[in-house]
């Protein structure tokens, strides 16, 4: 009698590993269902996201920003060292049209700036390719300091060749 009662009170395992692997991949499945309804935007998307999905040949291209360039002056720097190495740098200004004429004005205070700076960076620096943006940044604050908040958006590095 105790053998019976001990195998009447064992549940079986098999059951029990088949029931939980099912678990397991339904739980899988709608997780995976669940992130992509959000990510995609079917749920929790906002109205205008999903109107845009809807009609998609009614999307008109958006305008060009009022916006100018005004070119600068090509540059050549000598620069400092022992050996002599020579700069060429030409760029253009990004501003908005209407302050165009006013940028044009300040253009020799913009030469000056950038011409002090780029004598002053170190050649190492010059050198250095992933240092462009850093330069870049300077040579951009140091512009919109000379010309004023709000009147020159990016500047545009054409050319920059050391040798």
């Amino acid at each position: 009698m105790t053998e019976a009662t001990a195998e009447a009170n064992e549940p079986p395992k098999k059951k029990t590993k088949l029931m939980l692997l099912i678990g397991l991949v339904l739980m899988i499945m709608l997780g995976s269902g669940g992130f992509y309804a959000v990510y995609s935007g079917l749920v929790l998307a906002p109205p205008e996201a999903t109107h845009a999905a809807a009609a998609p040949e009614a999307h008109t291209p958006e305008a060009l920003p009022d916006i100018a360039y005004v070119a600068l002056d090509p540059l050549a720097i000598t620069l400092s060292g022992a050996s002599a190495r020579h700069l060429r740098f030409a760029a253009q200004l990004e501003v908005p049209s209407a302050y165009e004429h006013d940028v044009e004005l300040l253009k020799p205070r913009v030469m000056d700036v950038l011409n002090g700076y780029l004598r002053a960076v170190d050649v190492s620096l010059l050198e250095d390719p992933s240092a462009m943006m850093r330069l870049r940044a300077q040579m951009l604050r140091r512009i919109q300091l000379v010309t004023g908040d709000g009147r020159v958006r990016d500047l545009l590095v054409i050319e920059f060749v050391l040798n």
